[in-house]
């Protein structure tokens, strides 16, 4: 009883499970041929660039065991790079190196390393030892992102991150991920980084989750998350919104980062995000899929389309604070059914 009681309470606050996430979002508006857009990194970034949407910097690419002795030539005019698995997934797989120590390299954390153990790294993602599936991989060489200081005072090394879930080309909900030391400094939920829901109108922080807690101040800092105003967040809701024309799909999570020097830039895209931001939002995402759905169907209806700015809009304008829809408005989910083989979160 008390299952279907919070059920129900659950449903009627909008929030969305892995069943309908799967069968009403990734399933419905991802086309299978697609995937290889956001799955793969290289591909990503090469569209984004062609598209002339910020991106880190591409210092080079190694695709096969014979092209690892030309790395000392891709990095020679930069002290600081980051190394990663072009289909990697949580953060596995990333060397970042912050600078040169006598002919050897040292990683932001201040481990110093050789040149043979860079090239034994690189050799086993090749591999496909961090690879989706464990298929063979290839590597990227690209600039280190260097995090804007506002985020000294909320973040734990780390480069912190922000993931904006975009439904048909307009942003419906985002969040702001802090690395913390139980996660190494990545801005990883799964491995204990913090999760800061983000007003999609003003880019103000809100409350965080850390460890699918509500939280107020970060654990390493003791300072508190919620408040903060992010820089430029029209520029990361355009680049949020633009990542529809880019990758084809209708249902992604945007991962964007701020760097100090460059302002917003796309980090990678996901075709199946996580279902954490909701928590970090207090808020459900089934009802502000469904206000998409239905203005897309009117406009569809009406044989309009809207531009980038015209989607932005609709979205700060109807989705600018954690406000559920009345109940009488939703429609009424079938009971949750256990997925025989969910897919995996990001």
């Amino acid at each position: 009883m008390l299952f279907w009681k919070t059920w129900k309470a659950l449903s009627e606050a909008g929030v969305m499970g892995i069943n309908r996430r799967n069968a009403d979002y990734v399933l419905k508006y991802n086309k299978r041929h697609l995937y290889p857009v956001v799955d793969d990194k290289i591909l990503t970034k090469e569209r984004a660039i062609a598209a002339k949407i910020n991106v880190p910097d591409l210092y080079g690419i190694i695709d096969t065991e014979k092209d690892i002795g030309k790395f000392t030539q891709l990095v020679e005019n930069h002290k600081d790079f980051v190394i990663k698995p072009a289909q990697g997934a949580g953060g596995d797989g990333i060397l970042v190196i912050g600078d040169r120590y006598e002919g050897r390299y040292r990683t932001v954390s201040g481990k110093i390393i050789s040149l043979e153990e860079i090239e034994h790294h690189i050799s086993n993602i090749l591999s496909g030892l961090y690879s989706l599936g464990g298929h063979r991989d290839r590597v990227l060489i690209e600039y280190r992102v260097k995090p804007d200081p506002i985020f000294k005072s909320i973040s734990y090394e780390g480069v912190p991150d922000i993931r904006i879930i975009v439904l048909l080309g307009y942003p419906v909900m985002a969040m702001l991920r802090l690395p913390t030391r139980q996660s190494g400094g990545k801005a990883n939920l799964h491995q204990g980084a913090i999760g800061v829901g983000v007003d999609l109108t003003t880019g103000v922080t809100l409350k965080g989750t850390w460890l699918n807690n509500k939280i107020s101040k970060h654990p390493d800092t003791a300072n508190e998350v919620a408040g903060v105003q992010l820089p430029d967040w029209d520029g990361f809701m355009r680049l949020a919104t633009s990542c529809y024309e880019l990758s084809g799909l209708g249902y992604i999570g945007v991962d964007l980062v701020l760097d100090e020097r460059k302002g917003p830039l796309i980090l990678e895209l996901n075709a199946r995000p996580g279902l954490n931001i909701q928590i970090a939002n207090d808020a459900g995402l089934t009802h502000r899929c469904h206000a998409v759905e239905r203005h897309v169907a009117e406009l569809k209806k009406a044989g309009r389309t809207e531009t980038v700015e015209e989607r932005m809009a609709f979205s700060q304008q109807h989705f600018g604070k954690p406000v559920f829809l009345s109940a009488d408005e939703a429609p009424v989910e079938e009971p949750p059914v256990k997925p025989d083989t969910p897919a995996p979160d990001a």
